[in-house]
């Protein structure tokens, strides 16, 4: 299964790539509930992937074939963030862009990179079988990219939950897009990805998918405290709000 086929409300079961030493306490569960309880309207915002209009914009400016992106929505990126990942590509050129939650984020940024003068494009996804699935739609679409298939550790930094295993990674980071792990996991989850913080170097960027939820504004709102050096904004292109931050310093 790749992000072209129909999928399910819920995000892929996260069974296989959970440390064996790492248990969900009894504060994690609670906060789950709780932010589902109040963060429901914006999970039915993200059933929308964005207006057919919108998609095939997208696909008319990559050049990709019309059914290179039949679903989007759910747990998928929706088309407002995939316009501004390739809005950030064609004017800045990254040269390496790192993304957390593989899918369709990773054929429009492959394709981007390919557009756009190239460069070293890793992206991270917790399902074995989802990351293999999701390289041959890539090459079936004239696209490469690093996927790895990359499983959970206890998360750095005092954040609550799990991160990505992802081992190696390159020193610099010019785009750091972040879109996993799944809010079920914990509300705060995303926010270990200010691990790979000091790797941006100034004039890099960041773009935290879902931003709009509640557990992704406290996220924000720790970054803020803890990372003076970047200037965060909150925008909505899409039906799930992006948070952008930018090295200053």
């Amino acid at each position: 299964m790749t992000s072209r086929e129909l999928t399910s409300f819920l995000p892929l079961a996260d069974d296989g790539a959970w440390p064996a030493d790492v248990r969900r306490s009894f504060s994690d569960v609670l906060h789950v509930m709780a932010y589902g309880a109040i963060g429901w309207p914006w999970l039915l915002k993200s059933l929308s992937g964005g207006t057919k209009a919108e998609k095939r914009r997208l696909i008319e400016r990559l050049d990709l074939a019309p059914d290179a992106l039949p679903y989007l929505g759910s747990w998928k990126a929706d088309t407002g963030f995939l316009h501004l990942i390739v809005d950030h590509i064609e004017a800045k050129r990254p040269q390496t862009v790192v993304e957390f939650g593989a899918g369709a984020s990773s054929l429009i940024v492959a394709r981007a990179l390919q557009r756009n003068g190239g460069g070293r494009h890793i992206a991270c996804d917790q399902h074995a079988g989802f990351v293999d699935a999701t390289r041959e739609w890539l090459h079936d679409n004239g696209v490469d990219a690093d996927l790895r298939a990359t499983p959970f550790r206890p998360s750095p930094n005092g954040w609550p939950g799990v991160w990505y295993d992802h081992g190696q990674l390159p020193s610099e980071i010019d785009l750091l897009i972040i879109d996993g792990p799944p809010w079920a996991i914990h509300p705060y989850v995303r926010g270990a990805a200010d691990s790979l913080f000091d790797r941006i170097p100034v004039g890099g960027m960041i773009m935290l998918d879902d931003a709009a939820r509640p557990g992704e504004r406290v996220v924000a709102r720790k970054w803020k405290k803890r990372w003076s050096n970047f200037e965060f904004s909150l925008i909505h292109p899409g039906t799930k709000g992006t948070l952008i931050g930018t090295r200053i310093r």
